[in-house]
């Protein structure tokens, strides 16, 4: 049976999924913070980057809000991916981000600054 390719979105192989994944960037990733944004870096060997997000009810009690920032972060890795590295990487956004345009285009900045 052929998997379906998404036109867009992120698929499976540029996510972190696994909670060994999410423990393994937090104990021995690279911990950056840049406006806010903590970025947890940990090289691959080869492979395309992949995306994790951390975010909590801390970020905003409802829930709609924390999947619009998770869209946001999402979609601006979707942007920049062709970009960056081979590299793991997790996004924890600023407490009272408002998700949009503007958290898009600053996080791009951001991801273009980190993939170099």
């Amino acid at each position: 049976m052929q998997e379906r390719q998404a036109r867009f979105g992120l698929g499976a192989q540029l996510r972190i999924t696994l909670r060994r994944d999410f423990e393994r960037l937090l104990r021995q990733g690279v911990r950056r913070n840049v406006s806010g944004y903590t970025f947890y870096v940990g090289q691959r060997q080869e492979g395309p980057a992949r995306l994790g997000i951390l975010i909590s009810r801390r970020h905003s009690p409802k829930a709609v809000r924390r999947n619009a920032i998770k869209r946001s972060v999402r979609e601006a890795f979707r942007l920049e991916q062709e970009r960056l590295g081979a590299f793991d990487l997790l996004v924890r956004p600023p407490y009272g981000a408002t998700p949009g345009r503007e958290m898009i285009a600053s996080l791009r900045q951001l991801l273009a600054k980190i993939g170099t």
